[in-house]
């Protein structure tokens, strides 16, 4: 199969496809492309490295309650399987097991048993390899990125970056006076390769392996976004899906937000 990478230039998307698309969701992807964006934004980078630039923001179909629920999901870490806590980390015994007896036989010739006893258990003994370290714990955040990545793609957001970033949740909540806020999830963090979303300042970035962006319009379809470059993401309740926790302490480094087009 041959590369497959979508290039962009000022004012125009670049596309090479495979030779052989397999299966219907790439095919899918490809169409939606070819027929333009469901909807566009396009807005002005602001308070970052790489400002002033335009940023642009298509979307080819909106998140679907199943999209999200998956999402909602992998959060909670409902499929993780957590259970069986007990020897499975550090070499622990389970609750009520006891340790099993010394065996004499074993000891060859040891009076105290240490040899022997202690290579059963995985302790100390002459020969006994060590321990292998537990395995990191899940967390919400992770079992998110690796969900994220396995969702489709919905649209993209293009800066002068070399590449574009592929949205993996997009949804449209409506807002006072008859405004919008548009809620964007990328499987990728916004400047994960390059300093173009580093906030200007001292201010450390999130740690998050991707980004969450909130863009919050007008009845016109103007407005501003903000991103979760800093802080934290947590459940949205009106949202039902994560969201960057106090929108109004975040900067705002999309301005001069625009809804440049809707397909009929």
């Amino acid at each position: 199969m041959a590369d497959e990478s979508v290039g962009h230039e000022p004012g125009q998307m670049r596309i090479r496809v495979p030779i052989c698309i397999a299966g219907g969701l790439m095919l899918a992807v490809v169409c939606a492309i070819a027929e333009g964006p469901l909807v566009s934004y396009t807005a002005t980078a602001d308070k970052v490295a790489g400002a002033p630039d335009t940023v642009r923001i298509d979307l080819f179909r909106w998140s679907t309650g199943g999209d999200r629920d998956k999402l909602v999901a992998a959060w909670n870490m409902t499929n993780t399987g957590r259970g069986g806590r007990g020897a499975g980390r550090g070499g622990r015994a389970g609750r009520g097991v006891a340790d099993p007896a010394p065996d004499p036989a074993d000891d060859n010739g040891d009076p105290f048993g240490t040899f022997g006893t202690a290579a059963r258990r995985g302790g100390r003994g002459r020969g006994a390899a060590p321990a292998e370290p537990a395995a990191p714990s899940p967390t919400p955040e992770g079992t998110l990125a690796t969900a994220l990545k396995q969702a489709s793609t919905l649209g993209y957001i293009w800066t002068s970056e070399t590449a574009g970033y592929a949205i993996r949740y997009a949804a449209e909540l409506p807002a006072a006076a008859g405004g919008e806020r548009i809620l964007l999830i990328t499987d990728r963090r916004l400047g994960a390769t390059t300093d173009f979303w580093t906030l200007n300042g001292n201010t450390a970035p999130s740690s998050y392996e991707f980004s969450v962006i909130e863009l919050r319009v007008n009845a016109k379809g103007a407005g501003e976004g903000k991103v979760s470059l800093t802080g934290r993401v947590s459940p949205d309740a009106a949202a039902k899906v994560v969201a960057a926790e106090s929108y109004d302490a975040l900067p705002v480094v999309l301005k001069n937000v625009k809804r440049k087009q809707e397909a009929k």
